[in-house]
């Protein structure tokens, strides 16, 4: 049955991010996740794996949670679907709206839904277009992302992603998109600068960015408060309070990309609590269900709220939105999974093992020959590998150290991420981890770096 699943997966289905041809002519073998228990899922085969990952840092709640497919389960015998247009609502869809609007961080007003983080940031540009079409400003559209940064896949959201292999063949980045500099201490600072002067130097450049395109046709820029794909990287030391203020003297909307940082990945609601960031606009999705069933999130603060309400008049109905927008399905999921958030305190979880985490990779790796930084903050962790420590040199691509880092740790039982941003390990497990769980993978990841830099050594390439 296994290999009659496996080969109508082979021959039916394009999956993302996935070596097309090595799919189809059998060189990558499809792995079949059967099931599923707090941070560990179970393959058809019967491997037993740490998700060390939480999926796609989305499984908040882990695995395996009855109270949310229960949840699931009443609101589909009461009501499967209905649409939210034409302020038709759930008490779901309601309650959801209000208990997102006391969460998110002072400012926010209105709620509109998605199913992904991509459409969501789609409905950002949209929204910064909009805004400034009813308030006469009608040049003020391009958007400014960062190098690095990660927003999504679809058109718009594609091109403010700051990874090139996402533009590749696709006709991205559209021109209407700029990317600023990475805001990564450890590659990017100048000999003796320290955080806060590089912040203020990072700072310096957007509002260079700005003044060169004009302010007058720059209407918003969007950014995660801990970079996610492009290598987890928390912030340096006076990042945000430095951009924050070059974003308001310009007049420029600050979206603040919470997918990931979101309902208590980093310790805090959100990373705008946690890096003291006042956003205009709010993308959330990933543990608004902790995946459990698609669902994002647009949170629309107050300023860009008037403007929309007051300019009905003019506009009529705001015509945006989608067929499963608020769908109540995942509006029950939602519900079901922020109350596991609250109840059991995930966020304090987060923090504590997650600080835990950190400090045992720091501690087991920080000093290894081919270590160049542990970083992370909450249950966000990334070990980032170099050929030299002392000047920095990376490995060459070739060798594909971060694959096979992170293979290695899977033959072990743990599954990390290899970023696709130089040899990096990604961590960002379930929010329910246990510092068990945590300590384990530490010792999991110690002897998977110990095995590849014996190759490497033995290859000459160390």
């Amino acid at each position: 049955m296994l290999d009659t699943i496996k080969a109508m997966d082979r021959a039916t289905v394009l999956h993302p991010f996935t070596h097309a041809a090595d799919y189809a002519w059998g060189k990558i073998d499809p792995v079949v996740v059967e099931t599923g228990q707090g941070a560990r899922i179970r393959t058809a085969d019967g491997q037993e794996l740490i998700d060390g990952f939480g999926g796609l840092y989305c499984v908040n709640v882990g695995y395996g949670r009855r109270e949310v497919a229960d949840a699931i389960s009443r609101q589909a015998q009461q009501l499967a679907y209905y649409h939210s247009y034409a302020g038709h609502t759930t008490e779901a869809l309601a309650r959801l709206s209000d208990r997102l609007i006391r969460m998110a961080p002072a400012g926010m007003s209105k709620v509109f839904y998605g199913l992904s983080g991509s459409d969501a940031n789609e409905t950002q540009a949209k929204l910064v277009w909009y805004y400034n079409n009813l308030r006469g400003k009608p040049a003020k559209k391009k958007i400014i992302a960062r190098e690095r940064g990660y927003h999504g896949s679809s058109v718009i959201s594609g091109s403010m992603t700051g990874l090139s292999f996402y533009h590749d063949l696709m006709d991205l980045p559209l021109p209407i998109i700029r990317h600023a500099g990475v805001p990564h201490h450890y590659w990017g600072a100048d000999d003796g600068e320290d955080e806060q002067a590089f912040s203020a130097r990072r700072a310096a450049e957007l509002n260079d960015l700005i003044e060169r395109e004009g302010a007058d046709t720059v209407g918003g820029f969007i950014a995660e408060p801990v970079l996610g794909t492009g290598g987890i990287i928390p912030p340096p030391a006076g990042y945000w309070e430095a951009i924050q203020a070059v974003l308001r003297h310009h007049d420029v909307l600050l979206i603040a990309d919470e997918v990931v940082t979101g309902f208590g990945r980093v310790g805090a609601p959100f990373g705008s609590d946690l890096y003291g960031i006042t956003p205009d606009l709010m993308t959330c999705a990933k543990g608004l269900t902790s995946a459990y069933v698609p669902m994002s999130a647009v949170l629309i603060g107050e300023k860009v709220w008037d403007v929309v309400r007051d300019g009905a008049a003019q506009a009529g109905a705001f015509s945006h939105g989608y067929t499963y927008s608020g769908h109540p399905l995942a509006a029950a999921a939602a519900n079901a999974c922020l109350d596991i958030v609250e109840q059991e305190d995930l966020a304090g979880n987060a923090a504590r093992v997650g600080g835990r985490l950190l400090a045992g990779l720091s501690q087991a790796l920080s000093q290894h020959e081919m270590v160049g930084e542990v970083r992370g903050v909450g249950m966000l962790a990334a070990v980032e590998f170099v050929a030299d420590r002392a000047t920095k040199r990376r490995f060459d691509a070739a060798l594909k150290v971060g694959a096979r880092l992170s293979a290695a740790a899977r033959a072990r039982g743990l599954i990390t991420r290899a970023m696709p941003h130089g040899d990096i390990l990604g961590f960002a497990p379930p929010l329910v981890l246990t510092a068990e769980d945590a300590d384990l993978m530490v010792e999991i990841t110690a002897a998977a770096v110990r095995e590849v830099a014996d190759q490497l050594t033995r290859e000459g390439a160390l």
